[in-house]
């Protein structure tokens, strides 16, 4: 059995504030969009980074860690700050995004050591996460694999087949976790489609599920944690509500900034209300 990192021994602190001002430095150098849902996960993967991913932070593909899987790939800008924080990509990547030779993508992309997934085109995540969570099974392995993806994307239909397979296969360490920020690329999704209550129907399935404020880093915590450790063997889920757009206030539940660059004016105006929220 590989040996598993032990995350309590990297001591960084993934302040969201300071992952924020990470987007917002990439998102305008590199003119790119995607900022809005890069923001509601934020506060998800501090807490991921900080007191749960088991990885090695000189080793980004260490065997023994554990899998992120960010379904949801165009919010990758969120997991691009959290591995600047690690020392897996320099100030010279954020900088430069999107200039010639970047060798990062505006969209999850495995060939970039960190991420374990190509992703974007949605729907397809969770699968390949419960395949990983069955193949650490099978390999008598204790990694886990954790999965962020967006409440739109639930409207696809792979993902159903997924939440079958995981508790039939009693795959308790895989841990699911929908950004419920309420909005997908083209409008709010209880217009496109109608979710109901995803935990009531991840439950139905066979999960663990619970519902948190995805932005109370206390009770993503916890969540984590008490789900990992209640023996249930069954696989868990945790419906996070999220704000899209979340910590610069005109951006917030504004989908315009699901595709909207950033001007010199905007990029400034952004920087400053995260200044002023500390």
């Amino acid at each position: 059995m590989q040996a598993v990192p032990d995350p309590t021994k990297t001591n960084f602190p993934f302040a969201p504030a300071r992952l924020r001002r990470t987007v917002l430095d990439m998102a305008y150098a590199g003119q790119t969009v995607h900022i809005g849902c890069a923001f509601s996960i934020i506060e998800l993967l501090a807490v991921l980074y900080r007191n749960h991913l088991q990885f090695s932070p000189t080793d980004p593909a260490s065997p023994g860690r554990d899998m992120l899987v960010l379904s949801k790939g165009h919010g990758v800008m969120a997991q691009y700050a959290c591995m600047r924080e690690i020392g897996w990509i320099d100030d010279a990547a954020v900088s430069g995004y999107f200039a010639d030779g970047s060798t990062l993508k505006g969209l999850s992309d495995s060939r970039v050591p960190g991420l374990e997934v190509t992703s974007g085109s949605l729907g397809h995540g969770l699968s390949i996460a419960v395949g990983m969570a069955l193949g650490a099974r099978r390999n008598g392995s204790n990694q886990r694999v954790f999965c962020i993806v967006g409440d739109g994307e639930m409207n696809e239909g792979p993902n159903w087949e997924a939440m079958l397979f995981a508790p039939q296969h009693k795959l308790d360490n895989l841990v699911v976790i929908i950004d419920e920020n309420g909005f997908q690329a083209m409008g709010r999704t209880d217009e496109i489609i109608a979710l109901g209550d995803l935990a009531t129907k991840f439950a139905a399935f066979g999960f663990d599920a619970v519902t948190i404020d995805g932005h109370d880093e206390a009770a993503i915590d916890d969540a984590v944690t008490s789900l990992l450790g209640n023996g249930s063997g069954r696989p868990k889920a945790i419906i996070a509500k999220t704000i899209k757009g979340y910590g610069v206030p005109f951006m917030e539940n504004d989908n315009i900034w699901h595709y909207t660059r950033l001007t010199d004016q905007t990029y400034q105006a952004a920087i400053a209300a995260l200044e002023e929220a500390r």
